[in-house]
This record gives C-alpha cells, sequence and structure tokens, in this order.
C-alpha cells in the first residue's frame, strides 16, 4: 500500500483533545455524560480498531487495486472526480449502514457501535474489530467504475472524520444545516432506543440519503441510548464479539438451512424457534 499519510491516525490527538474538553464541559455544567469504565472501554475499542485496520486496509487496497485493473472509465484525480467521488462515498456509506441494522451479519459488528449507553466524543471512537474485513464490499463499485483505490480509501477517511464530532449533546439545532447534513441532533436519533427511533437516520455526511430512501427520524422525545437489550460489560473482547457468540450459539439450536440461513443474512432480532422456551413462545414471540 502506497506510505501516504493517514488521516485517522494523525486526528487522533485532536479527538483525545476534544474528548477531553467535552468531559471537562461535562463537569462543569454536571451532565454525567461520562463514566470511566465506559469511555475506557471505548479508547480500547478504538485502538483495536486501529491496529487491527492496518492489516484490514492493506488488504482492501490489494483487493481495490485489482478490481480497478478492470475499471469501466479512466477517472483521474481532477477536482471535479473528487467531487463526484463525494457524494458516491457517502451513498455507499448510507447503504453500507443501514444494511448493517438490517442483516444480523454485519450487524454483529457494527453493535460494537451502539453498545455504550451514553453519547459523547469517547463513544464515536467505539468502533468494530471485524468490521473493516468485510464491509469494503459496499465501496467495491466505487474502483470499478474508475475511482482509484487511494482516492477512496482516502473519502472514507474524511466520512470517518466528520463523523466524529456528531456524537456529542452539547450541541442542539444546527437551524437549516439540518435539512442537509448529518448533524448531533440526527445521529443521537440513530444511537437511540426508542420505538420510533430504531434503525433511523443512517446518513454519513449527508442526511439526504435518509429523507429520499424513508428512512429519516427528527429528534423529538428524549432519547435513550444503547442497545434494545444492553449486553452490560466492559470488557473490550466480550463487546466485540458477543454478537458472533450468539449468531454460534444460535446456529446450533436452528433447526433446518432456512433457519441456519435467517440466523446469519436475516434480522438482527430473528431467533430460531428452538432458542424460544416453549413456555413463553406464542405467535407474537416468533419475530421474523
Amino acid at each position: 500500500m502506497p506510505q501516504i499519510p493517514n488521516l485517522i491516525h494523525l486526528a487522533m490527538p485532536g479527538f483525545i483533545a476534544l474528548l477531553v474538553l467535552e468531559a471537562v464541559l461535562d463537569a462543569i455544567m454536571r451532565r454525567d455524560l461520562y463514566r470511566f469504565k465506559d469511555t475506557a472501554a471505548s479508547l480500547t475499542m478504538g485502538t483495536g480498531s486501529v491496529l487491527l485496520g492496518l492489516i484490514s486496509k492493506s488488504m482492501v487496497f490489494f483487493i481495490f487495486s485489482k478490481v480497478h485493473q478492470f475499471a469501466i472509465f479512466k477517472i483521474g484525480f481532477q477536482w471535479w472526480a473528487w467531487v463526484l467521488l463525494f457524494f458516491a462515498d457517502d451513498f455507499s456509506y448510507y447503504w453500507f449502514h443501514r444494511v448493517s441494522h438490517e442483516c444480523r451479519l454485519f450487524w454483529a459488528s457494527h453493535v460494537v457501535h451502539h453498545s455504550s449507553q451514553r453519547y459523547n466524543l469517547g463513544t464515536a471512537l467505539r468502533q468494530t474489530w471485524t468490521g473493516n474485513f468485510m464491509t469494503w464490499i459496499f465501496w467495491l463499485w466505487l474502483p470499478l467504475v474508475g475511482f482509484a483505490p487511494i482516492m477512496v480509501l482516502t473519502m472514507q477517511a474524511i466520512s470517518l472524520l466528520y463523523q466524529f464530532w456528531i456524537h456529542t449533546e452539547l450541541v442542539k439545532q444546527m437551524g437549516v444545516l439540518e435539512f442537509l447534513l448529518n448533524t448531533p441532533s440526527h445521529h443521537r436519533v440513530h444511537h437511540a432506543t426508542n420505538q420510533q427511533y430504531i434503525d433511523r437516520n443512517h446518513a454519513g455526511i449527508l442526511i439526504i440519503w435518509d429523507r429520499m430512501f424513508g428512512t429519516f427520524e427528527p429528534e423529538g422525545e428524549k432519547v435513550v441510548y444503547g442497545l434494545t437489550k444492553n449486553i452490560n460489560t466492559y470488557n473490550p473482547f466480550r463487546i466485540a464479539f458477543h454478537e458472533w457468540i450468539d449468531i454460534a450459539n444460535d446456529l446450533r439450536r436452528a433447526t433446518g438451512w432456512k433457519q441456519k440461513q435467517r440466523c446469519i443474512f436475516g434480522s438482527p432480532d430473528f431467533q430460531p424457534e428452538s432458542a424460544i422456551p416453549q413456555a413463553a413462545a406464542g405467535p407474537a414471540d416468533l419475530t421474523a
């Protein structure tokens, strides 16, 4: 992989500085946004993600480079190519993010980011250890169309940099920008467990995709953060792999290949019938 500056690595000191600033403001305002163990778990997950990213990014660059050899168009590095790539990358991110909430295979990695019951800049760093090894498929079309792999990886990094600051409760509404951009208000909704907020606002930078595809929800009632079934642990290995373990357990309980298939590719809330206690099972309990 070419030796180019890693934007995420370069931004880490800024991330930490802003996190400390928010924690200080939180202490002054007594908002109780931070808890030491929770933040430590988030930072551990972020560190692991960065270290494993050294491997996954090399793998992804190799795959993108091979695919780019068969590019349909020869798109260079002109300014307009970056503009097109910005929208193409953000569109790809929307569908990656939406599928990660609708398909258990991808949710198993993405659930890490939603596992904190607090919402702060530390939560932004609570990242997956496994997802980067498979989510690249949502961007595979970009080098095939003709965008250089290094451009694609750079734009992905820019998107992640943008999304750091929206993990805060200290910024409320942003006026007209709420119609175009993904803001703290929109992303708070995304991290909520309130029924009307679940699986909403999958945007990366632009909120327009949610508005176009019917997944937009404005912030209204007070947000409750976390998972619908919280894991209640600060153990980084449990945070990273608990859903993979649950999938394996459900596969053992499942009867028939259709149920096993749905344990992997179905909705994250799917359970095989044999995994539901008989005394409690009923038509309303067998969620598809």
